[in-house]
């Protein structure tokens, strides 16, 4: 009898665990990992971005404990939610009970149908897939119709160790009017090759507005994949800031799915690379209907033999006119072995709206740094100016001050860098 090999997907995560009832979402990806494969250069989505050096480790879940106070941003009172190898911290966590506009769950109490009906269209990759079958904690966050949280939700995800996999899960979901501020900030600690492995999704019904800061801060040699998708209707407002600054390979796939008019959708992002360290950003806004308006202004700074990549698509169905979109990528690098690809791609379907989208890559201008030192300025100072004017025009767009606090901090402390 001839035997057959398992394919790699199988081969990866067959050591990791499953919770004694598998529900209907964790069958259907199961089922679907049985015929998938891990991306190559040869898939369009992934041309720049290797990832077998995350899938030829093998990976275990582990829990452990970890200290998580430097982890919690000065000035804000927030409901705290720690995971610390994508497994739930209860005494690391902090929910305050004088908040009634907000629910939290586990991931577990998300309705599966509501969820199957929501996320029909959505293509999954085989790492979103594996997080969906073998996640090991997650939040179901949820805010009242018409009510405005009280604090914001600040999710701190720790990995920790040698080879460990966190498969961490949240779905977010606003409803009708409702608000809220949103924090995700990732570290580690005494982590070696380790893999955080996150998928993040949300509904914003009418007239509901969300603010999210994602700060990927992770030691430089721990693998990041995430996987992001929201839906939002009918007089909606998303706006989502990335800081990326961590991390040996970091993928981000964020997909926004605008499903009303009157909708505005803003994604920035900030990506600073160092090493050997290699940071990919993929974006989607698709409009399905009339009148909204969408943003996106991603900057990376690549020094050493770091790498990045920008991939930003928005589509303009035919159905959704009087559209005004636009979208910047700009990059700047300090060594002459950095490198980075840049793709902004606009489709367009429909005759009446005003888009546009741009991407530059260059080096810092001589001339401005010839012009700071001749006032007294050392080159290395003149250039951590320059680099920080460059990438403040998107870290301005945090409108918290508390984690903008937080943010120059981190950059200070690890670059330098001052605001």
């Amino acid at each position: 009898m001839e035997m057959v090999a398992e394919n790699k997907v199988i081969q990866f995560v067959k050591g990791f665990d499953l919770p004694p009832r598998t529900g209907a979402i964790r069958k259907e990806a199961l089922q679907a990992l049985q015929a998938m494969d891990f991306p190559t250069t040869k898939v369009e989505d992934w041309k720049y971005t290797r990832v077998t050096r995350i899938t030829n480790k093998n990976f275990e879940q582990r829990r452990e404990d970890a200290e998580t106070d430097n982890f919690l941003i000065p000035g804000m009172e927030a409901h705290v939610l720690v995971f610390i190898n994508g497994y739930f911290s209860e005494k690391r966590s902090l929910i305050r009970e004088d908040d009634e506009a907000v629910s939290i769950l586990s991931i577990e109490e998300l309705n599966d149908l509501y969820y199957s009906d929501l996320m029909d269209e959505i293509d999954e990759n085989v790492f979103s897939l594996i997080n969906k079958a073998y996640h090991t904690g997650g939040k179901f966050i949820q805010v009242a119709a018409n009510k405005k949280a009280k604090y914001p939700v600040h999710l701190i995800h720790v990995v920790k160790g040698e080879q460990v996999i966190a498969n961490v899960r949240h779905f977010v979901h606003l409803e009708k009017g409702a608000e809220l501020e949103l924090v995700g900030s990732f570290h580690s600690e005494d982590a070696s090759e380790s893999f955080t492995n996150v998928v993040f999704e949300g509904h914003l019904e009418e007239n509901a507005h969300l603010s999210l800061n994602k700060l990927q801060f992770e030691d430089k040699e721990v693998f990041h994949i995430a996987r992001e998708f929201f839906v939002q209707d009918q007089s909606s407002n998303f706006k989502i800031n990335t800081v990326t600054t961590g991390g040996l390979i970091t993928r981000n796939s964020l997909d926004v799915f605008v499903e009303g008019e009157n909708c505005h959708t803003e994604l920035n992002g900030v990506y600073m690379g160092t090493s050997k360290q290699h940071m990919d950003n993929h974006t989607l806004i698709e409009h399905l209907f009339s009148n909204c308006t969408s943003s996106e202004t991603y900057k990376g700074v690549m020094d050493d033999k770091s790498t990045g990549v920008f991939n930003g698509k928005v589509i303009v169905r035919q159905d959704a006119q009087k559209i005004e979109a636009y979208q910047s990528n700009g990059n700047v690098l300090l060594s002459d072995h950095a490198s980075v690809n840049s793709k902004p791609e606009l489709e367009i379907y429909a005759d009446d709206v005003r888009c546009s989208h741009g991407s530059t890559i260059g080096q810092l201008n001589q001339d401005a740094v010839f012009y700071l030192r001749s006032r007294g300025i050392s080159e290395e100072k003149a250039k951590r100016l320059i680099v920080s004017a460059f990438i403040a025009e998107v870290l301005d767009k945090i409108s918290s001050e508390p984690v903008r606090n937080f943010v120059d901090k981190h950059f200070y402390e690890s670059f330098g860098w001052g605001f």
